[in-house]
């Protein structure tokens, strides 16, 4: 028999399905922010009930203001961005919060607003791993350890393809990083029908536009360092690798991810190298990706030898996948293209809320 408490998550994820729920936004000055807001006044199933915008809260200040290209989105002609207090979110009767904010301060605030009956999606890397060991390169300090594990044991990965039915009624979803997405997509079905040699390790080339490093400018991400290169960083200790790890259930020596950052503004292409079992066709290849992503409307599978291009995607909240296969059947190429600021951070997290909501997941993304 369901507990009370499964029960009543379940009632509260229901009701949300018969109107649009109340939803708030922590941190959006970033370019995460900027999209997510974007989406959200645009969003059909939120019409007549815009976000509430928290941020640092200056008398002036308003989404427009910050983002100017969101001026006339919206029934407002503006929409003020309020400084972060906890009684204004009870106030306003916040179902939703997203939480476009840094990794510390996510895990510091999270655990509060579920304590006050509010679901949360959260953009930072602060609940998505699981193992220790991967999250300490996070190097994360909680006030309370014992309360924290008590949140990250119950913190679902918010990637709709693999995770659906969790998300429907976490109160926790940790939206996966942008790296991490474009790999797992063109890796899962693969490795979980088992076809993937591990002994021969994965190798993940990945390449991304520089507004994957956020907007505050440092020396890598200046124009006159990234502009006419390509240079590769993160190398054997990125962040997002225990998410690979965990999602893949690889070890570290099964898979190599290595970054590179594009002179682009955004988007991300990763190049997967690896080795079958047995000698496939591809057809048979092909029917793993279109069953696996069966009921998935945010992947776009390309017809072998057709591979995505970072063109196809920039500003899109989908993933293309596409792959090659030599002439022995077993040699194998997977291409995973997405939009870092969309299925990469924002468009993933408003398609986590469609499912939390019980909408259609590409509501709001098309």
């Amino acid at each position: 028999m369901a507990n009370v408490e499964t029960i009543e998550k379940t009632q509260d994820a229901g009701a949300l399905k018969t109107r649009a729920p109340r939803v708030a936004v922590a941190g959006v000055s970033g370019y995460a922010g900027g999209e997510l807001a974007r989406l959200l006044l645009r969003h059909p199933g939120m019409e007549g009930t815009a976000p509430l915008f928290l941020g640092r809260g200056d008398a002036a200040q308003t989404i427009e203001s910050i983002h100017p290209q969101l001026s006339g989105l919206g029934k407002k002609s503006s929409h003020a961005v309020e400084s972060f207090e906890w009684d204004r979110l009870t106030d306003a009767g916040i179902e939703i919060l997203f939480m476009a904010t840094p990794h510390e301060q996510s895990r510091e605030w999270v655990p509060e607003a579920i304590e006050r009956g509010i679901r949360v999606i959260d953009l930072s890397g602060a609940w998505r791993l699981q193992e220790e060991s991967n999250r300490a390169v996070y190097k994360l300090e909680d006030a309370d350890p014992e309360l924290a594990a008590k949140f990250q044991a119950e913190a679902v990965y918010g990637c709709p393809e693999l995770h659906r039915e969790e998300i429907r009624t976490a109160r926790l979803v940790a939206n996966p990083g942008c790296y991490s997405t474009s790999i797992i997509l063109g890796l899962t079905p693969l490795v979980r029908a088992g076809v993937v040699d591990l002994d021969c390790g994965i190798i993940s080339d990945s390449k991304s536009g520089v507004s994957g490093a956020g907007k505050a400018p440092t020396s890598k991400t200046h124009f006159m360092y990234a502009a006419d290169n390509l240079s590769t960083y993160g190398v054997f200790g990125h962040r997002h690798t225990g998410e690979l790890l965990e999602q893949l259930c690889l070890t570290e020596d099964q898979i190599q991810f290595t970054p590179h950052l594009l002179p682009i503004p955004r988007g991300i292409l990763s190049t997967i190298y690896l080795r079958l079992r047995e000698p496939m066709k591809p057809s048979e290849v092909s029917d793993l990706f279109s069953n696996f992503y069966e009921g998935s409307p945010m992947i776009r599978l390309h017809p072998t030898p057709e591979l995505p291009q970072i063109q196809h995607i920039v500003r899109t909240s989908f993933c293309d996948l596409g792959f090659a296969l030599a002439k022995d059947g077993k040699r194998m190429i997977v291409v995973s293209c997405l939009d870092n600021l969309l299925k990469g951070a924002s468009g993933q997290a408003v398609q986590n809320m469609n499912v939390m909501c019980g909408w259609k997941e590409e509501e709001g993304l098309l």
